[in-house]
């Protein structure tokens, strides 16, 4: 029962760019009453930069090691105070091995926001400060090699819903113990 209670005290949001993981996150925390911890927030109070100004002034390694160093952080800091967290994990952050040794070794839930590639095109066009949106083919190219390891998740969910919903149907997946959805 004590490894039960670890994971949903750490409840990660994956996906690719423009899935709704941190509106997601933000709904979900606030409906039941947990933190909300966005990891490329932290990654920019942490850097003092943006994400965009830390890809072209420092390179994608350097962005890489920050996200690890922050996801370290933020793991210990829910190993230490206990307090349940929602976190939005950045597009690319499972797919960094370290990373998700290192959220599987603390006993994180992974819920894929799954989105049929179509709609993260829509969803994304328009954004501006996406490092690595540079054009349709390398979008498509990078949710590919992305794929594999947001297929690893622990729960999957059809994120192309009105986000309501979306957060009903992570609710519904019974990891979060007696809750209303």
């Amino acid at each position: 029962m004590k490894s039960d209670q670890r994971l949903r005290r750490l409840v990660c949001l994956t996906g690719f760019m423009g899935s709704g993981k941190s509106t997601a996150a933000r709904q979900l925390a606030s409906h039941l009453g947990w933190t909300n911890v966005d990891l490329d927030r932290r990654i920019t109070e942490a850097a003092g930069q943006s994400i965009p100004e830390i890809f072209a002034k420092k390179g994608e390694a350097e962005f890489r090691r920050i996200e690890h160093e922050q996801l370290a952080r933020l793991v210990a800091e829910a190993g230490e105070d206990q307090k349940p967290r929602i976190v939005s994990l950045g597009g690319g952050t499972v797919a960094q091995p370290q990373n998700l040794a290192l959220l599987r070794e603390s006993g994180a839930v992974l819920i894929w926001l799954d989105c049929p590639i179509e709609e993260l095109l829509v969803r994304c066009a328009q954004i501006t400060d996406r490092p690595l949106f540079r054009d349709e083919a390398s979008f498509r190219r990078l949710f590919e090699e992305r794929l594999p390891f947001y297929q690893m998740a622990d729960y999957r969910i059809d994120s192309s819903l009105p986000p309501a919903r979306l957060v009903g149907q992570i609710l519904s997946l019974g990891i979060f113990g007696k809750v209303t959805v």
